[in-house]
């Protein structure tokens, strides 16, 4: 799991950070419940950082019934330059009936939105009530487990790639969207290519449309366009509103299995990339890389996104890079043309006097 929070700064602004490895994790509070109170689940990560899990049993059924996500805005390392310092809760019902005796799983992505906080799960296995102190063998699938055509992740190995096993080919361009309600709110086309370095030895990976899959948010001010696939945690692109005209590529965050056995994460909330006004998509056909770190760049093609204003589901008109601009080479193509004459005409004119020029003659 990891949490993005949008707060104010002490100048009127806001940014948005992302909270996920916090080091250090204790327990505390956690129970099995007894006749009085569910079981409940305790982490504290970091001063001022927990999460809470809640459940409850009925019948035949057990429940997960909310979960509490606290943070705090005092902590200046994690949130520089907060306008109100202190610790925050944000409190989620849920209300997931399991079958008792059923293990509960769910690799799909989840997304919780409330109050400034977002909060994203993956991969699950939690059992409450377990009897005998044996975890059950019967699973219990999420809904989006259900409809999804993905593999379940298994946990005891690192999943095989399901990405281009080519990666000196131009990648497939494919097509993502978030949704807000009915209403589309994010689009996204692009082929990605991810160019990693660890332990000295680079790799490059094409990522597959067909097996990739899409979520997110939207706010007035930031997006956030997730991808996940069997091999990719998450591929994080977040966007941001800058003097509320202009929207960019803010933020990356990545973290996805290697074939090596290992994970690979990443994250960068300081980019500056595919800046574009609001109201418009942004454009790049040809090859552009963000550099997320030194060990991880992405090679965007066929690039189109619009993470603001989308309306009817489609594209406002796109601003396109500089790299796609042809109409500076038309100057650049008349200038070397008139250049080439130039020298043309002189060498002409050089040699015509050569020619011409007999030199004394003798008396």
């Amino acid at each position: 799991m990891n949490f993005t929070v949008r707060y104010e700064t002490t100048n009127k602004t806001y940014k948005t950070v992302t909270i996920s490895d916090r080091g250090t994790v204790t327990y505390n509070g956690s129970i099995c419940g007894d006749d009085q109170n569910g079981p409940k689940i305790a982490v504290q990560f970091g001063p001022g950082f927990s999460w809470i899990a809640n459940f409850s049993k009925a019948a035949s059924t057990y429940s997960i019934d909310s979960i509490s996500f606290s943070y705090n805005t005092g902590d200046n390392t994690t949130f520089p330059d907060a306008e109100d310092k202190g610790i925050l809760t944000v409190d989620e019902l849920l209300a997931i009936k399991i079958p008792l005796n059923d293990l509960f799983r769910c690799n799909s992505l989840s997304t919780l939105e409330k109050n400034d906080v977002v909060q994203h799960y993956w991969d699950v296995l939690v059992q409450a009530f377990v009897q005998n102190g044996t975890v059950s063998t019967n699973e219990f699938l999420c809904d989006e487990d259900k409809t999804s055509t993905v593999a379940p992740t298994i946990h005891t190995t690192v999943p095989s790639p399901t990405t281009t096993p080519t990666p000196k080919e131009k990648p497939e361009a494919g097509t993502y969207s978030v949704n807000n309600g009915n209403d589309t709110c994010l689009l996204a086309t692009m082929g990605l290519q991810l160019n990693i370095t660890q332990d000295k030895v680079a790799s490059v990976i094409n990522i597959n449309p067909n097996t990739t899959h899409s979520t997110g948010s939207c706010r007035s001010h930031t997006a956030l366009l997730r991808l996940n696939s069997s091999t990719i945690k998450y591929l994080d692109f977040v966007f941001a509103v800058k003097n509320e005209n202009r929207f960019y590529l803010k933020e990356v965050n990545v973290s996805m299995y290697l074939v090596n056995g290992s994970v690979f994460s990443i994250a960068n909330n300081n980019l500056s990339y595919w800046d574009a006004p609001l109201g418009s998509s942004y454009m790049c056909n040809k090859e552009q890389t963000v550099s997320v770190s030194g060990a991880f760049q992405i090679n965007t093609f066929d690039l189109r996104v619009q993470p603001f204003n989308v309306t009817q589901g489609k594209y406002s008109t796109a601003q396109e890079c500089s790299l796609d601009d042809d109409t500076i080479l038309i100057p650049i193509i008349v200038g070397a043309g008139l250049s080439g004459l130039i020298i043309v005409i002189v060498i002409a004119y050089v040699i015509g006097r050569r020619k011409s020029y007999a030199g004394y003659q003798t008396l």
